[in-house]
C-alpha cells in the first residue's frame, strides 16, 4: 500500500474518531500528537538525506560509465575521422612537438564539450528523477503532518494511548512500497547502463535504453 494511500486512510480515521467521540480528552492526547509529529519530523528528513546520498551515488557511478566505458571509445570514434586522423598522422609523422601541442590544443575544447554533453545528457533525466521523488516524499510527509494537527482532537481513553499512538505510526510509516519500487527500478535502470559491452553498437543502444527507462520512471511519478 501506497504511502498517501495510508495518509488518506488516517485522515478518514481522525474523522471517524472526531464524530464518533462522547468523552473529554486525556492529558495523554497533546503528549501522543507531540510525539508523532516529532517522529514524523524526524523520520522525513532521515529518508530525505538518504534520497540524496542514494541519488549522489548514482551520479557517480554514470560518472565512471563516462570516463572508463564512454570516453575511451568516443575517443577511438574522434581520431578515426579521415579528416582528424590525417592530420594527426602528419603532426606525428614530422616529430615537431609544438605542432603536437598545438593539436591537441585545439581538438581539446570540442572533446570535452561532447564530453560534457553526454554527462548532462545522462544526469539530467536522473536528477530531475530525484527532484520528483523528493518532492512526492515532502508532499506525502506534509499530509501526515497536517493529519497529525488534529490528533489532539480525538477523545481517547487514557489506557489505550500507547496502542494508538503504535498504530497511527505504523500508518504513516515511510517504508512504503511505492518508494521502495522507485529506487528499485532507478537502481536496475543504472545497472543496465553500467553493464560492459564490447560492440559501439551495443553500448549506443544501452545508452538510449537508459534514456527511455529513467525517463518513464520520471514521467510516472
Amino acid at each position: 500500500m501506497s504511502l498517501s494511500k495510508k495518509i488518506r486512510q488516517l485522515g478518514l480515521l481522525t474523522i471517524s474518531l472526531m464524530i464518533m467521540a462522547c468523552v473529554s480528552i486525556p492529558p495523554e492526547a497533546p503528549e501522543l500528537s507531540a510525539q508523532l509529529g516529532n517522529r514524523i519530523s524526524a523520520i522525513e528528513q532521515s529518508n530525505l538525506t538518504l534520497l540524496t546520498r542514494y541519488f549522489d551515488r548514482k551520479k557517480q557511478d554514470i560518472d565512471e560509465f563516462i570516463q572508463h566505458e564512454w570516453v575511451p571509445e568516443f575517443a577511438n570514434q574522434f581520431f578515426v575521422e579521415p579528416a582528424i586522423a590525417q592530420v594527426w598522422d602528419q603532426v606525428v609523422a614530422t616529430g615537431n612537438k609544438p605542432d603536437r601541442l598545438k593539436f591537441i590544443l585545439k581538438t581539446s575544447p570540442t572533446l570535452q564539450q561532447t564530453i560534457n554533453q553526454k554527462r548532462a545528457e545522462l544526469i539530467q533525466p536522473l536528477e530531475i528523477l530525484e527532484q520528483r521523488i523528493e518532492a512526492k516524499l515532502t508532499a506525502d510527509f506534509a499530509q501526515a503532518k497536517a493529519i497529525n494537527n488534529s490528533i489532539t482532537g480525538f477523545l481517547l481513553s487514557a489506557s489505550k494511548v500507547v496502542e494508538n499512538r503504535d498504530r497511527y505510526l505504523e500508518m504513516v510509516g515511510v517504508s512504503s512500497d511505492e518508494f521502495t519500487q522507485l529506487i528499485d527500478s532507478t537502481d536496475a535502470i543504472v545497472a543496465d547502463l553500467l553493464q560492459k559491452s564490447q560492440e559501439i553498437e551495443e553500448k549506443v543502444a544501452n545508452g538510449e535504453k537508459y534514456l527511455r527507462k529513467i525517463n518513464e520512471l520520471r514521467n510516472s511519478i
